[in-house]
């Protein structure tokens, strides 16, 4: 099935690939251990913690993801604005001319994720799809 966030995604994690490293891997094998934390792994992350650069650029990736898919979906262009802190509390913000088609507040950004891979899609293609739909609402 395909679905235009998870082709997106994909495609923006495998761009940053400088060396090839996941060339010979699956994109659901790179999306899982790039997204996807059970209950038991997020015990393991502390509440308090620092949030480092690497995922702070996950985050960001998916929220580009839905810019892009949504620019796709519509032929608008999109701006991605996102801040963090490095207690992991911040913002990301998808605007589409003037109208601000995604919101996401975070905080404990370090332990931002899914539970499966099939929420993943499931999340992405949401966004992607309520991104369109307030989009239409609001444009002139």
């Amino acid at each position: 099935m395909e679905n235009i966030f998870i082709d997106t995604l994909i495609g923006q994690v495998r761009a940053l690939d400088q060396f090839g490293t996941w060339a010979n891997r699956e994109d659901e094998e790179i999306l899982k251990e790039k997204y996807v934390k059970s209950k038991e792994e997020l015990k393991n992350i502390p509440v308090i913690a620092d949030i480092d650069e690497m995922q702070i650029q996950d985050i960001r990736l998916i929220y580009q993801s839905v810019a892009l898919a949504f620019e796709k979906e519509t032929g608008v262009m999109c701006s991605v604005v996102m801040e963090m802190s490095h207690e992991g509390f911040g913002r990301a913000v998808v605007i589409a001319d003037k109208i601000v088609i995604v919101n996401k507040f975070f905080k404990d950004a370090h332990r931002f994720s899914f539970r499966t891979y099939e929420k993943l899609v499931e999340e992405g293609e949401k966004m992607v799809q309520d991104a369109i739909k307030i989009y239409n609402e609001y444009k002139k």
